[in-house]
């Protein structure tokens, strides 16, 4: 039986989970993570090894109806689609499906912080914006050049007044397979 895909279940997952969690501990700090894509098959591939990682058959996501998307990552996770409101990890293309999802998304409870979204955001090359954030995982303050969608995300995110330990982790990756990560508790300075 031939694979469409390349990307090793059980190496390049771990392979992955490992970047994931360093970007998560390491905010804003860029890892690229091309060598696992260009083993996928399809458009969405940053998508699909994220999802390849951090989905399974006892979580559930949601797309904006991406069909393609949703038949790839059910097939490779056999993971379930939901609504927004219920998805443990929400794959994000465009600010107006960004809002939404932010808006939308589950922010877990003050007793199972834990049970909140993951928002996986694709963005382009584009360096327009110089975000300055601080917090966990960053030593005093740390500047980064991305694209303006980065900037409207934490606008949106930070709206929204979500009490600690409450809150959305952002994971952004752009179209040469940069990835990072901005969790719950880091902010832009200033705000």
């Amino acid at each position: 039986m031939k694979k469409i895909h390349s990307f090793d279940e059980v190496h390049d997952s771990q392979q992955m989970f490992r970047l994931t969690l360093k970007a998560m501990s390491n905010p804003l700090q860029r890892f690229n993570i091309h060598a696992l894509t260009e083993k996928l098959y399809g458009n969405n591939k940053a998508f699909l090894a994220l999802a390849f990682t951090l989905v399974d058959n006892e979580s559930s996501f949601y797309s904006f109806q991406n069909k393609i998307l949703d038949d790839s990552i059910i097939s490779l996770t056999l993971a379930t689609v939901s609504d927004c409101q219920e998805a443990d990890f929400i794959f994000v293309e465009g600010e107006k499906n960004l809002k939404f999802a932010i808006e939308n998304g589950k922010c877990g409870t003050l007793s199972d912080p834990h049970k909140s979204a993951t928002i996986i955001v694709k963005i382009s090359n584009l360096k327009e914006y110089a975000l300055n954030m601080y917090g966990p995982g960053i030593d005093g303050t740390i500047t980064l050049q991305t694209d303006p969608l980065v900037k409207k995300g934490l606008e949106y995110r930070e709206k929204m007044y979500f009490e600690y330990p409450q809150g959305i982790d952002l994971i952004f990756v752009d179209e040469d397979d940069n990835m990072f990560a901005i969790p719950r508790l880091v902010k832009e300075e200033g705000k």
